[in-house]
């Protein structure tokens, strides 16, 4: 990561119907492990590539994303948790709207989701600080 500029780190796209997402994605030779209780709801890639490919499904994206509506995600790190509230803030300002305001999440990182010009949610990433790791909302 460069200063305080946001880093393309992440793609996580809202799935209607894991399964079949899951068996789409390894035909096209996606490695897609199977790692546990989460899988219905949470599945990473397994890739070489510095950007991490997630598969969430509707009700998962809804518990991390109160906008939700489906589609991609795309995620931004930044440099630091104060720097999402700054972002968000700044986006917002601007006129673009929110569809999840700054939090903490459970996985340890604070975060937030804008919208670009053309709807698409945009991720915006702390780094994650395990001290503030909880359980996942049920």
């Amino acid at each position: 990561m460069t200063g305080d500029r946001p880093v393309l780190d992440q793609v996580n796209l809202v799935v209607r119907d894991m399964p079949a997402a899951v068996e789409f994605y390894r035909r096209l030779g996606v490695d897609i492990p199977d790692r546990g209780p989460w899988d219905a709801h949470h599945r990473s890639a397994a890739t070489s590539s510095p950007i991490d490919f997630d598969l969430d499904s509707t009700e998962f994206a809804a518990k991390w994303n109160e906008g939700a509506g489906g589609g991609a995600v795309l995620g931004f790190k930044v440099s630091s948790r104060d720097e999402v509230d700054r972002l968000h803030t700044e986006l917002t300002g601007a006129g673009y709207t929110s569809q999840q305001s700054p939090y903490d999440a459970f996985w340890g990182a604070r975060y937030a989701i804008v919208e670009d010009p053309d709807g698409n949610a945009v991720g915006i990433m702390s780094p994650i600080d395990d001290a503030l790791r909880s359980a996942p909302p049920m």
